[in-house]
């Protein structure tokens, strides 16, 4: 009788682990974003990817792309690749964590190695929505901090190219559906390349952003902390309203700059839950 109860609990045990084991598995494939070098780089350079997050319960055919911050000089990928891709993909949206090029390359804009990589990164997944179970009219796209800068720069200059076409892939649009930047930087003139040294409140936008007929509805988040101020995404989102284009601000109060993925025990820990909720009610 001892024996079964050992044996029993030894099955219990394992059975444990292999859960344990599968709930901690890889949760997406990664992928080279270009099919040999991205344009203008070395042969030695390291080469951009993506994660491709496929939830085990589909509830949408929408597809969010998803761009962690970093200065253009690193990828805040933990709190804001990771975590990000975990909560989507558990809310049954399919998700892709873009690792465009860092750190910033010498002689063009801060943000062109990233540009190219982002438009890039929105054909692929027109070229691929039938293998994904996507709708290419569902596309978005989300950054955080220099790539909430990245994610106007894809969401309101579509129609100009930041690289050669290199295949039939880039005979595909590069708009995207709908965009989410997240305390997006370098969004005024006082803060083009660091902190905002006025806080932003008399500063007129980059000209980096073209804002078209393309560009699409946003949500935009931000905190009142936040040293890339949040006057930035009140400029955006007063731009948008301008134009009649559909858009959501959600300023925390007492809230700082990186906030991400990470647990909270304050108010801004439910703003993934806001971005969600607004992508449900646009139809995404």
């Amino acid at each position: 009788m001892f024996k079964k109860i050992f044996w029993l609990a030894s099955l219990l045990v394992s059975l444990a682990a292999l859960t344990s084991s599968a709930s901690n598995a890889r949760a997406f494939d990664e992928f080279n974003l270009w099919p040999e070098l991205a344009p203008n780089e070395k042969p030695d350079a390291k080469k951009p990817t993506y994660e491709l997050w496929t939830p085990e319960n589909k509830t949408t055919d929408a597809l969010l792309i998803v761009a962690p911050g970093g200065g253009y000089n690193g990828l805040a990928y933990a709190h804001e690749g990771d975590k990000i891709g975990k909560y989507f993909t558990s809310k049954g949206v399919t998700t892709v964590v873009l690792k465009y090029r860092v750190p910033r390359r010498e002689g063009v804009p801060k943000h062109m190695a990233a540009w190219q990589d982002a438009q890039r990164m929105v054909r692929v997944a027109r070229a691929n929505a039938k293998q994904w179970g996507i709708n290419p009219d569902k596309i978005g796209f989300m950054g955080f901090s220099a790539g909430g800068h990245l994610t106007l720069m894809v969401a309101t200059t579509s129609k100009t190219n930041a690289y050669e076409p290199i295949d039939e892939i880039d005979k595909l649009p590069c708009n995207v559906n709908f965009a989410i930047p997240v305390y997006p930087a370098y969004v005024l003139e006082d803060g083009a390349d660091g902190a905002n040294t006025t806080k932003g409140n008399d500063s007129t936008m980059v000209n980096d952003f073209a804002f078209d007929e393309n560009t699409p509805p946003m949500c935009l988040i931000h905190g009142d902390n936040d040293v890339y101020s949040p006057m930035g995404s009140v400029a955006v989102y007063a731009k948008l309203r301008k134009m009649q284009i559909p858009a959501e601000l959600h300023i925390y109060a007492n809230i700082a700059h990186g906030f991400g993925g990470n647990p909270t025990d304050n108010h801004v820990g439910d703003w993934l839950n806001r971005v969600y909720y607004w992508m449900q009610s646009l139809g995404f």
